[in-house]
């Protein structure tokens, strides 16, 4: 079965580049020159996987990625950007966004990020509803509850806690997790793993709760 890709970019440069280059890899490639359409896209042909591009008129990148994962679109998010900046990178992650590509780039390693996003969304999707004690995590609603309580958590600690679920008992090395959560290459704050690890340890624990997250 193919492999669907919705590029979305007002560079028509980029999105033929990527159409062509796709398409060559085996991918049914639907490209949008905005955010709207793009958005419009994903709805019509459900993709695996999505590109899109942060700074375009109108409707900007993190509108849209926020946009989409409202409306219960789960597949992931791959963003491109001009800048480097980590205040971008954060906040893409924040509304939702997987991984991030900085412009311009290597078409080989936005191939080798292409195939670990899919790799890695065929093996979350192995199992829709993770328990851990008296936590309860869905993969496909995006909701965390403990006990009777309805945790409200970011992309992030989502991501964070899905793979410490996914592996009770084990201890996790730091590569593994950031790997996980933020990609091989994140290059932003040194102590970002320490800073989520404790507001899902607060959330957690928010009514006097045991601690899970040793």
């Amino acid at each position: 079965m193919s492999v669907g890709i919705v590029v979305i970019d007002d560079d028509v440069r980029i999105t033929s580049m990527l159409e062509r280059s796709l398409a060559f890899e085996g991918y049914v490639v639907h490209a949008a020159q905005g955010g709207e359409e793009g958005i419009q896209h994903v709805r019509v042909h459900a993709p695996s996987l999505v590109i899109l591009d942060v700074m375009m008129p109108h409707m900007d990148g993190w509108t849209v990625c926020r946009t989409l994962r409202q409306e219960g679109c789960d597949v992931p998010i791959l963003m491109l950007t001009a800048r480097d900046d980590v205040t971008d990178r954060v906040r893409g992650l924040n509304v939702g966004a997987d991984d991030y590509v900085v412009k311009p780039f290597a078409l080989e390693e936005l191939l080798a990020r292409i195939r670990a996003l899919l790799r890695r969304a065929k093996r979350d999707k192995t199992t829709d509803v993770l328990t851990v004690a008296d936590v309860v995590l869905d993969v496909h609603a995006r909701t965390v509850v403990r006990g009777a309580r309805h945790i409200d958590v970011t992309a992030k600690e989502f991501e964070l806690l899905r793979t410490f679920m996914l592996h009770p008992r084990h201890v996790l090395s730091r590569d593994r997790l950031m790997d996980a959560v933020w990609g091989y290459d994140y290059s932003g704050s040194s102590n970002v793993l320490e800073a989520y690890v404790a507001m899902l340890r607060q959330k957690l624990e928010q009514d006097g709760e045991p601690r899970l997250i040793q």
